[in-house]
């Protein structure tokens, strides 16, 4: 097995082992309520199959597109927990630890480092817009949960990221759009 397969694995592995462990601090519907969960199964899904493509040969294009997807997403997590809900919400040594520490800097980490060794596409410049896609996504689906689900009821969901504090939630998504547009930029310009 070559270098590139082993890391795609091993992100992959690790990812699965460090979401499974959450069973020890909540049930799994409440696990994928999080962007942190949701990112970075992405991610491992796209780095699991872009390691079985390489074994048969070459990584075709539409996969690593998808890898280009998921690693935005995990590189926006990896971000916003460094430069908002670490300093500002909940502490850095309440993200960092057990689970947490691989789901918020590791698995990014390796994802950012592998991207750019191995799997990084030929992107036109509107394919920057799939980085973007899945926090528009996500979006659609907290604003429901937290703004639009009445409490009390079993489908919604406390504001955990703080985004919707004190009403501000138009603008929260407009900057979390932006910067993932910003992160997107990025990942697709370096």
């Amino acid at each position: 097995m070559t270098l590139p397969v082993l890391f795609d694995i091993a992100i992959a592995v690790v990812t699965i082992g460090a979401i499974l462990a959450y069973r020890d601090y909540a049930p799994m519907r409440v696990v994928f309520r999080y962007f942190t969960t949701q990112s970075n199964v992405l991610c491992a899904v796209s780095c699991l199959l872009a390691a079985l493509f390489r074994l048969g040969g070459e990584v075709p294009q539409s996969l690593l597109l998808l890898r280009y997807a998921g690693t935005t997403a995990v590189t926006v997590t990896m971000l916003t927990v460094l430069l908002f809900l670490g300093p500002f919400v909940y502490g850095y040594g309440e993200l960092f630890k057990g689970p947490d520490l691989y789901l918020h800097l590791i698995c990014p980490a390796a994802s950012i480092a592998s991207f750019f060794l191995w799997d990084k596409p030929d992107m036109a410049p509107e394919d920057m817009l799939l980085g973007v896609l899945p926090v528009a996504l996500y979006g659609m689906l907290y604003l429901r949960h937290v703004i639009y689900t009445p409490e009390p009821s079993e489908r919604h969901w406390e504001d955990f990221y703080g985004f919707n504090r004190h009403g501000k939630w138009p603008l929260s998504l407009l900057m979390m759009l932006a910067a993932t547009a910003l992160v997107s930029w990025a990942l697709w310009a370096a």
